[in-house]
């Protein structure tokens, strides 16, 4: 195949030559420039170049950057997309590399553009024509401007010098435009466009407006260096200066200093430090003394030294140990909590016979609303302390609690040492909240780093990365608060005393209400409790309809409601403008609307195949009714309510007592066969668990297969096994209150719960009559009516 015309030609007349593709670089007439030779095609098209005139047309892989540019004009060649301006070139020298590449040194002829591509002998040939410019078109003395504008730019530019000189001594535009595209360090994206525009007077208006850019480029970047350097010399003459003036004063006998370093002196003289942090601010002091005020070192050296200085290493607030007014503290802030009391009670009565005693870290675990926060508050005011609050939650960086080095710009302590300069003491309450809800990330896990602040034996020298000296924080109470305790690391709850504070009771409550909740929001509405009464029965009413929940918050809320209504009614007239005003339950309904939540009520009457059992939930105890029935089928046990697993095979087990046990109660063993028996907890929706409700499910199937009727108002609790025995369970205290509620005056419990009872409220023990059981015998004998003879 002979290549023809590969030298010569015009615009218009088609020539051919082997086809090249390369990713890199972006060619231009009259360059010398190395490519590298990759695909087997075009090997064979540089050994065919290479047999005849040296000779090869060259196309640029399209850039990806460049794809969405229709204005670009491309060809498919296989699965490749090629630009269709293209460069002649003769191949100058050929090289082999020991990788098995090829790179060729190629002399640029000048610009084609692609016609179409054939492909004889399994050889990529390009059919082209000339790329012919018009240059010949650009007046003389347009062109010479234009060149002088590039040359003037290029003086601007930080460039070799043998291509400052190559370009001086280049008087065609249109090879000049070529020499800078080539040379000059354009984007990919920019050359390619240079090296597609047909135009010469374009492609140098295109060269004058980056070129232009350049310029002012290294005009912003020479700018801000001689700001940097001017910057840096200022500083120096005013050290310089300072020292000589610090000099001159010296001679003439007059005091010379930094009010910053007066200032640090002062306040040494002033304070008692251990010895080893008064030796290092020692050292800090002399560094800062050398250091220019405006460098950034003075101020991270000034900050540390302060630092040191704001925390308290031996200041102490004197403890109220007189246990008669710190009880008095804190019945009046909580009513109720009296674990928590009679633990703070004992350690001030430890105080007294030995005044060195470690204070203890105690947690308060309990669901949201119940008074852990608070309960801080009044420990620190009934042990005169200060109170510190730090919130945990969300918390997930080491750093928050051990700080950061002061190798970081804007370093600071961590939230314990920040705590403890806000407090101003060695021995405040320091309250960890939220401490079931750290989290842990690649920067560390806080709760670890938490194990050496809560450890009493360690605390003593906590290490601050900031402070980077010890700190003694063993005369810190130490206070944590938890809505969860299986969320808490098992090393970090071990050092920790754990206090439960369960939901209140629907009686507690109303105690709360009346004592604190009512007057407080009453004050906050402009209302006298000598204007507005809430009566009782208001509310027992929000209690027990409009909230639903262990704490009192919504309680709180509600009350809040109810009093901005009054005022609202008072000002607006509705209500009388003198006289008090009664709010009762009536009232409460009418001002809040219906009601949002309805009580479980006991059975007045003696039912067949039904019993009333006891649950406990975050938001306190209620009942638990449990119905029986069967139909004709094959003896299968089927079961719903949105029962767990637990309360499933709980309902298992007593089924399979009762019918183990059927002819001690005179039933047919036959009817286990011929029916099919469903056991319903309702309300489907709410999902239940748990064991307690085993003697529950026991009693109701019994009724239902002897026909006699659970006593009415009668509740009970406690696991059954297989062999009939009651055991223990939780939540007594909840469940009573709630059964009580409900309505219910008789109680069975197992026998091992008898200790629990003594906990309960005295009003509660009056009201309900408690039965206690070891057996399924003795629940059967007292829970089913007996049959008449």
């Amino acid at each position: 195949m002979d290549i023809l015309n590969v030298t010569v030609g015009s615009a218009g007349f088609e020539q051919s030559a082997p086809m090249i593709q390369v990713r890199e670089p972006v060619l231009f007439p009259f360059s010398l420039t190395q490519v590298s030779v990759f695909g087997a095609l075009d090997r064979a098209a540089l050994d065919l170049a290479m047999n005849k005139e040296r000779c090869a047309a060259i196309y640029l892989e399209m850039p990806k950057s460049l794809e969405d540019r229709p204005e670009i004009a491309r060809f498919e060649s296989g699965t490749d997309t090629l630009l269709a301006t293209g460069v002649l070139v003769r191949v100058v020298k050929v090289v082999h590399l020991p990788d098995d590449g090829i790179r060729i040194l190629v002399r640029v002829l000048k610009r084609i553009r692609h016609i179409r591509e054939t492909c004889p002998d399994r050889i990529r040939m390009s059919v082209y024509e000339d790329l012919v410019s018009d240059a010949v078109s650009i007046p003389a003395d347009e062109a010479a401007g234009t060149t002088k504008a590039l040359l003037q730019m290029l003086s601007e530019l930080p460039l070799p010098e043998e291509f400052r000189v190559a370009a001086m001594n280049q008087a065609d535009l249109e090879r000049l435009t070529d020499l800078l595209a080539d040379n000059y360090h354009f984007s990919t994206e920019e050359k390619v466009e240079l090296q597609c525009e047909r135009s010469v007077k374009k492609r140098s208006s295109l060269l004058l407006e980056w070129l232009n850019r350049e310029c002012e480029v290294q005009k912003l970047g020479n700018k801000i260096q001689s700001q940097v350097h001017e910057a840096l010399s200022q500083n120096q003459r005013e050290y310089f200066l300072r020292e000589q003036l610090r000099a001159v004063k010296e001679e003439l006998g007059e005091e010379f200093g930094n009010p910053d370093i007066a200032m640090i002196e002062e306040r040494l003289k002033n304070r008692v430090l251990p010895e080893n942090v008064e030796k290092l601010i020692r050292k800090e002091l002399s560094r800062l003394e050398i250091i220019p005020q405006a460098a950034p070192e003075y101020h991270i050296a000034y900050g540390y030294i302060m630092w040191l200085l704001d925390v308290p290493w031996s200041e102490a607030s004197l403890d109220t140990l007189a246990l008669e007014n710190a009880a008095r503290i804190l019945d009046e802030d909580h009513y109720g909590l009296e674990e928590v009391k009679d633990r703070i009670l004992e350690f001030l009565a430890v105080l007294q016979l030995k005044p060195d005693r470690k204070s203890p870290i105690l947690c308060l675990a309990g669901p949201p609303g119940v008074g852990k926060t608070s309960l801080g508050q009044s420990i620190a005011r009934a042990m005169n302390r200060k109170f510190i609050r730090a919130a945990l939650g969300g918390v997930h960086d080491e750093s928050e609690i051990r700080g950061h080095r002061r190798t970081y710009v804007g370093a600071l302590p961590g939230r314990i040492i920040q705590g403890m300069k806000r407090a101003g003491t060695v021995n405040p309450v320091f309250l960890l909240d939220e401490i079931d809800k750290l989290a842990s990330d690649v920067r560390g896990d806080p709760a670890s780093a938490l194990l050496e602040v809560l450890d009493p034996e360690q605390n003593h020298a906590f290490q601050d990365h900031y402070l980077e000296v010890d700190y003694d924080l063993s005369r810190v109470f130490f206070l944590t608060t938890a809505n969860m305790l299986d969320t808490i690391p098992g090393p970090l709850r071990d050092r920790m005393e754990i206090i439960e504070l369960p939901g209140y009771t629907a009686i507690e409550k109303r105690e709360i209400a009346l004592r604190h909740l009512v007057p407080r929001q009453l004050e906050q509405c402009g209302l006298s409790d000598k204007r507005v009464k809430i009566q009782l029965s208001a509310i027992n009413e929000i209690i027990n309809f409009y909230t639903r929940e262990a704490g009192v918050r919504q309680l709180e809320r509600t009350i809040g409601q109810l009093c901005r209504k009054v005022a609202r009614r008072i000002v607006s007239g509705e209500l009388p403008p003198s006289g008090k005003v009664s709010v009762t339950a009536a009232m409460t309904r009418e001002l809040l609307g219906p009601r949002k939540f309805l009580m479980d009520e006991a059975e007045s009457t003696p039912q067949v195949g039904c019993a009333t059992g006891m649950a406990w939930t975050s938001c306190g105890g209620t009942i638990l009714p449990v119905e029986v029935i069967s139909m004709p089928g094959k003896g299968d046990l089927k079961l719903t309510g949105s029962l767990g697993k637990v309360m499933q095979e709980s309902a298992e087990a007593a089924f399979s007592y009762i019918r183990s046990t059927a002819s001690n109660w005179g039933i047919d063993a036959k009817v286990f066969e011929a029916n099919n028996f469903h056991i319903h907890v309702p309300d489907g929706a709410t999902p239940k668990d748990g064991p307690s409700a085993g003697v529950t499910l026991a009693t109701a199937l019994l009724s239902h297969l002897t026909g006699r009727p659970v006593k009415p108002r009668m509740a009970m609790t406690g696991e059954i096994n297989l062999r009939g025995r009651i055991t223990a369970v939780g939540g007594i205290r909840e469940k009573v209150i709630g059964a009580l509620r409900a309505g219910i005056n008789c109680v069975l419990m197992p026998e091992a719960n008898r200790k629990d009872t003594e906990e309960l409220p005295e009003e509660v023990k009056r009201a309900i009559a408690f039965h206690f059981i070891g057996t399924f015998d003795e629940a059967a004998h007292l829970a089913l009516v007996k049959k008449e003879n």
